[in-house]
């Protein structure tokens, strides 16, 4: 059997789906007002009148002055669908009907209408908004589902694609029988956390015959695009695996020491330390040499904005604004709540694919679990990335921000450690009334590494490590 894919509109989704939408099924879109379903609805037929195909949007809860807004405000020219409002037509039949006798005949009259201007148009592709209304008229469950299966005898003997919308109710009928004559359940979900925007989500519930990516995937409503959802990554998903190559130093000899020469590709590097000790110092130093290599380097800045990075590095003798200017070095820099958990993980794995990345440096890593607020959910794609970078051959490291200033580390809410194959320790000491800074390679998975505690030394123009701990 031939396995003929539709596009549904959203190429996040089509990821999901692993290539769209089996043709000639009936799909359910669900979720409560609010949640984007007439957007993902309308960059359905969209995509479909793109390609030349006749398509229909059959709506009984908007009208098309409703459509045409929402439309408008991404930009979009709904001249290609066909837009058929039903309200007025079931509404005329009623006469002096009893209400059961009333309700019977406009789901009639409704779908008598849908059969029309099926046999007028022939579409490839039909919106059906919404099944709430069909639920209302029906006078109890058993005519609801009767009027379900005539729905779809319409359909079935038609090359059609069909999507039916519904606003679920709070409390889902859970036994409802009409769930299981669609080939797809597509569920839409939006929920406000205490502070920032709303978080979106999007879960393919059912779809019959297709291995999807199961579970949840984070999505948002974006002007212009849409409905956009990032699929999120799978640790067991297959990956191709490159080839390690040579260790990749700092440019700094006696701190590669420490680390037996360099540091593996394809490994995480864990860098923690407090406020001053030299944890973005670090990491720059090892972007900066990868740079001057010819080797391509991203950023991805939680807490300091792209200018105090540059003037930071430039007054340690890394100048960085040339490589950025020729893209080989990519920042990014994110406001608190501006970017999804899903998101950033897509947008992290698509430059290290396309741009053959050899260092990632997030920094922090402490403000990554703050602006994604869900710390388990974080933690999880955090490990998905990082196991794709390590296919990848890439060096990543993880900025880690300790609580307190010069004493003990306090109220650390998680064990972060065993995301990193080398961890590094940063601290600050005091000595005769100066601050020193303390390094210390606690932890590497892979080939030798100095246990002695080496000063680090950052000055105007200067950093490395001394030869000895004084």
């Amino acid at each position: 059997m031939i396995d003929t894919r539709v596009t549904s509109g959203s190429e996040g989704l089509d990821t999901v789906l692993r290539g769209g939408l089996p043709s000639g099924n009936i799909y359910l879109l669900q979720g409560l007002p609010g949640t984007g379903k007439t957007t993902l609805a309308l960059q359905f037929l969209l995509a479909g009148a793109a390609k030349g195909e006749p398509v229909l949007y059959v709506t009984l809860s908007q009208t098309a002055s409703d459509l045409q807004r929402i439309a408008a405000s991404h930009g979009w020219c709904l001249d290609g669908i066909v837009i058929v409002e039903l309200q007025s037509e079931t509404g005329s039949e009623e006469g002096t009907q009893s209400i059961f006798q009333a309700t019977d005949l406009r789901l009639d009259a409704t779908r008598r209408a849908i059969e029309a201007v099926i046999v007028e148009h022939d579409p490839r592709r039909i919106v059906y908004d919404s099944l709430l209304e069909v639920r209302l008229l029906a006078p109890d469950l058993a005519r609801y589902q009767r009027e379900m299966l005539g729905l779809r005898t319409i359909v079935s003997n038609r090359d059609m694609t069909v999507m039916l919308l519904d606003t679920v109710p709070e409390a889902e009928i859970k036994d409802s029988q009409s769930r299981g004559i669609v080939d797809g359940i597509i569920t839409l979900d939006k929920t406000l956390p205490a502070f920032g925007r709303a978080r979106r989500r999007i879960e393919v519930a059912k779809m019959r015959g297709v291995d999807i990516y199961d579970g949840w995937h984070d999505m948002d409503i974006r002007t212009g695009e849409g409905v956009a959802v990032f699929p999120r990554l799978a640790p067991g998903e297959k990956v191709d695996r490159l080839e390690g190559g040579e260790l990749i130093r700092s440019g700094r000899d006696r701190l590669d020491s420490v680390f037996g020469g360099g540091m593996e590709p394809g490994t995480t590097t864990m860098v923690v330390g407090q406020a001053g000790s030299g944890k973005s110092t670090i990491a720059s130093l090892y972007a900066t040499a990868a740079l001057e290599r010819g080797e391509r380097v991203a950023l991805f800045l939680f807490e300091e904005r792209v200018e105090t990075f540059f003037r930071r590095s430039e007054g340690l003798g890394m100048d960085l604004r040339g490589h950025h200017a020729s893209g080989r070095l990519k920042i990014y820099d994110f406001n608190p709540d501006e970017i999804t958990a899903g998101e950033f993980s897509q947008l992290v794995q698509r430059e290290a694919d396309a741009n053959d990345l050899r260092v990632v440096v997030i920094d922090s890593f402490t403000g990554y679990m703050s602006a994604l607020g869900n710390e388990g959910r974080a933690l999880f794609d955090i490990q998905a990335l990082l196991k794709h970078l390590a296919y990848r051959q890439v060096l990543t490291f993880l900025i880690v921000a300790q609580h307190g200033l010069l004493g003990e580390n306090a109220d650390v809410r998680l064990d972060l450690s065993f995301l990193g194959d080398t961890v590094l320790l940063l601290r600050l000491r005091e000595v005769d009334g100066h601050i020193h800074r303390d390094l210390i390679a606690v932890k590497k998975r892979h080939g030798p590494h100095e246990l002695a505690v080496r000063r680090l030394v950052i000055e105007t123009g200067h950093v490395d490590v001394s030869e000895d701990d004084r």
